[in-house]
Formats: C-alpha cells, sequence, structure tokens
C-alpha cells in the first residue's frame, strides 16, 4: 500500500496511510515492515491490513470503494459548498489592542457597512447549497452596531426553508451586551464568542481600554450572557502574545475558574496591524510549542482530576487524525477551506475568502479580493483569487506535501504565505504554518503513543465532531 512514515521526537516512527490511518513502529519493526513484512507478528499483520497499511497484493473491488469513500468522507467539508459565512458590519471597536489585525478606535464613518451592502451579503449567504450554515458577525466589535446585526439575523431567518439549519455566532468584547440584546439573542439561538486572554494583568495588557477594565468588563458581559440566554451561549478564545508565554498554567486555571469547559491556546496571527507590532508580540515557533506543551499538559491536569475541559487546537488536529468526518478546520484543508468552504462579507463592500484575508486589506495588501458583495457565490467561486487559492493549497501537487506523513491532515495556507512573503506561491516547509502544524502533530502522535487507556479515550472523545463558538 503507498504509504508514508516520519521520525517523530522520541525516536519512534508513524506510518500514515492514503486515508489517515496510521500506526507506530520502533526501528527494527519499521525494518521489517519496509523489506519483509510478512515477517511482522500475525497481529500486527492483521492490523495494518485493517488500517490500509499493507495488503498481500491487489484490493478487491469492495476494498477499493472502501478507501475510496473514506476519502471521499475526509474532504466533504470543502466540496459540500461554504458553510461559514463572517459578516464584518462594523471596524468600531473601545480597544486598542496592540495585537489586533484590524482596528483602532475608530468612528462610525467609513467604517461600517451600508445596508444595501448587507442585504446582498445576506442574499448571498441564502444561495449557499450547504444543508448547515454558520453565519458569524465579527469586527471590530459587532455589538457596537447591533442594529446592523440585528437586521442581518432577521433577514436570514425570514429568507431560509423551515428546515435549513442555521447557527448564528456573534463575536464581542461583550461591553456592549445588555438586556435588550440578550432576549433577541435568546429567541433565535444566538452563540457569544469572545475574547479572554488569561488572568486580570494579562487581559488588561493586551487588550487594553481607556477605563484599565477591560477584564472585569468582559466577565460581566460573560454572567449576563449567561444569566439571560444560557448557561452554555458563550466560548471565549485567547490569543498568545509574547506576554503569554510565562503563563500557560495560570491561564489555563483563568478558564476554569471561570466555569469553561473550553480553551483554544491559540498562537498569535501576524496579520493587518499585529504585523508591525512582531518586535514588541512575536515569539518564534519553537517559543509556542514549549507554551502550547505546558498549556496542554495544565488542561490534562485539570481532566485527571474528574474536571471535563477540552483544548481546542489539540481536537482540531485529533479530528484529523482519528475520525472519518472533518469537522472542516479551514486553515487544515485541501484544498484550502478560505474561499471554498467559508467566504467574508467585509464593511468595505467586498468578499473575501477568510478572516485573514480582509486583515491583509487593512494594510493595503488587497490582492485577495474575491468580488464585490452583491456578485452570485458562482461568480465568487470562479473569481481568479479562489483558483489561485486552490492551486496553492493542493497537497496532491506541492512537492514539500508529496512525502509528507501529515499529508493527508494538513494543507499549506496561502493566505498565511501571502501575509509573510507576499505571495501564495512559495514552498510549504519554509512557512511558519507549516513548522508550527508539522510539530504538533509530532507532539500529539507522540502522545497518543504513549497515553495510557483513560487518555486515549479521552483523546479519541476530543477527535469527534462537535459545534462550538470556538471553533466558529
Amino acid at each position: 500500500m503507498p504509504v508514508r512514515h516520519r521520525l517523530l521526537p522520541d525516536g519512534h516512527i508513524v506510518v500514515t496511510g492514503a486515508a489517515g490511518d496510521f500506526a507506530f513502529f520502533d526501528s527494527e519493526e519499521f525494518d521489517r515492515f519496509r523489506t519483509f513484512p510478512h515477517r511482522l507478528d500475525l497481529r500486527k499483520q492483521a492490523d495494518l491490513r485493517a488500517r490500509f497499511l499493507l495488503t498481500d497484493g491487489a484490493m478487491s473491488r469492495g476494498m477499493q470503494r472502501l478507501l475510496a469513500s473514506r476519502i471521499a468522507a475526509k474532504r466533504e467539508t470543502v466540496t459540500a459548498g461554504p458553510s461559514l459565512h463572517i459578516i464584518v458590519p462594523t471596524l468600531q471597536c473601545a480597544h486598542s489592542c496592540q495585537y489586533c489585525q484590524v482596528s483602532r478606535s475608530l468612528d462610525d464613518n467609513g467604517h461600517t457597512m451600508s445596508l444595501s451592502d448587507l442585504n446582498a451579503a445576506c442574499d448571498t449567504i441564502l444561495e449557499s447549497k450547504s444543508n448547515q450554515l454558520t453565519v458569524e458577525f465579527q469586527g471590530g466589535d459587532p455589538l457596537l452596531r447591533f442594529d446592523l446585526v440585528k437586521h442581518a439575523i432577521l433577514r436570514i431567518r425570514e429568507g431560509a426553508a423551515a428546515n435549513r439549519r442555521i447557527r448564528f455566532v456573534v463575536a464581542s468584547t461583550l461591553h456592549q451586551l445588555d438586556d435588550a440584546m440578550c432576549a433577541f439573542f435568546k429567541e433565535h439561538s444566538v452563540y457569544m464568542s469572545t475574547s479572554l486572554d488569561g488572568p486580570r494583568a494579562l487581559h488588561n495588557a493586551n487588550r487594553p481600554t481607556p477605563g484599565r477594565n477591560a477584564y472585569e468588563r468582559t466577565l460581566a458581559g460573560i454572567q449576563l450572557a449567561r444569566e439571560k440566554i444560557g448557561a452554555d451561549a458563550v466560548a471565549a478564545l485567547m490569543t498568545t502574545t509574547k506576554a503569554s508565554l510565562a503563563f500557560p498554567e495560570a491561564i489555563v486555571d483563568e478558564y476554569v475558574r471561570q466555569g469553561f469547559r473550553e480553551i483554544f491556546l491559540r498562537p498569535l496571527s501576524s496579520y493587518g496591524f499585529a504585523k508591525r507590532n512582531q518586535n514588541l508580540l512575536g515569539y518564534s515557533v519553537q517559543d509556542f510549542l514549549n507554551f502550547y506543551r505546558r498549556g496542554l499538559d495544565r488542561v490534562m491536569y485539570w481532566n485527571q482530576r474528574g474536571l471535563e475541559l477540552r483544548e481546542v487546537y489539540a481536537s482540531i488536529l485529533l479530528n484529523k487524525m482519528l475520525s472519518t468526518f472533518d469537522a472542516g478546520y479551514v486553515d487544515l484543508q485541501s484544498p484550502t477551506g478560505a474561499g471554498s468552504s467559508v467566504l467574508v462579507y467585509n464593511y468595505d463592500g467586498f468578499v473575501y475568502p477568510s478572516d485573514e484575508a480582509r486583515m491583509l486589506a487593512e494594510t493595503g495588501d488587497r490582492s485577495l479580493r474575491m468580488g464585490r458583495i452583491g456578485e452570485s457565490l458562482n461568480e465568487l467561486f470562479n473569481s481568479p483569487v479562489r483558483q489561485q487559492l486552490v492551486e496553492a493549497s493542493d497537497v496532491r501537487f506541492m512537492s514539500d506535501c508529496l512525502d509528507c506523513a501529515y499529508n493527508l491532515y494538513c494543507s499549506p495556507n496561502p493566505v498565511d504565505a501571502q501575509a509573510q512573503h507576499g505571495t501564495m506561491n512559495v514552498a510549504a516547509g519554509t512557512t511558519e504554518h507549516c513548522q508550527r502544524h508539522t510539530a504538533l502533530f509530532d507532539a500529539i502522535f507522540s502522545t497518543l503513543r504513549t497515553a495510557d487507556e483513560d487518555t486515549s479515550a479521552l483523546l479519541h472523545e476530543w477527535a469527534q465532531v462537535r459545534e462550538t463558538c470556538a471553533n466558529a
């Protein structure tokens, strides 16, 4: 069978197959597998055949169909059409975060979507053939233009078929959240997503406001959302800055203290204005990996003590490795989900293939505009930008990806390449995206290989597809 392999940092070897199945070997076993597989233990041979890693000869038609269906299931989220639609109604925001990619404290003039563009965006969203849609409002802070958020939700609800499943998410600081907003969000089953970077001092340093009380106001918004909308109506995301690197345990503990059952140990994205502050905020891939491992260890610590806490980044990778059905994480889809499974309708009247792509436009790189709001989905899908994104992210044709053991789990990120190098067409192995995810897959595979029964069960549970605000 066609297989790929990789030497893990712990000295063992992971072999992966065409459908994403894998097996671990020590060096002696691996030599036998490559040269005289019939000399392997019989149980090992049977296990390898079941994983599409070994065959005695030509596969039967039934096995060929099964393998093809397994591969197709992995690609379903790319081929099903755009299921995540992001509307950016305004760039207004009361924060002045140093790592912000797109906004500062801007007034309304010139930084808010027109009502005609908003209506056109809603109508384009309803053109999508996907049975399940997520519509997410980002900014700036969308709650500063709650009137536009409300208008869009009502228009989409009214235009959607009765049996269509649509999920709404509002990403906000929650500082403007009030009872009237909560009543509307509860009526329409809207989820809230906010930012919580860690304990008070770290959060306030990362996300300053004039009153120097961002942490306190965010917690008040979280509490209000839980009371008025629902206990599970709000999720939180953190961003790892240079200041965060020394405090992974404290950050995880803060999420536990605030009653969250998920945490996404998320690296800094070097887009837009954040790219200008790299000397102040940036760090190496290895710095992030050290932070991440400590944070993941702390998450496991709480689970071992009976408290359910899921680390979202690990769950995304485990889903790729362990599940037949892909959860659709955009940055690891091949071809990329940017412009295929996700579209962004920006306040400036243009459609972008991802949130990161519209961030690039804020600093002058508008090369990833797919078209104007109001163009049909067919026109957007046939745009030159989308074709370039597909060509720059198909692992079947990328030299650095062809022999990579993580070929079926990963993908080049052309938007990231454009941001870092000014072009999509760079060798994948030279990008921070590739280096970070290769190391993360190494770490998760090593964890899986040595996991005891309870840990293995937990990691398999994390791999299952689920809906969360943190994944939106």
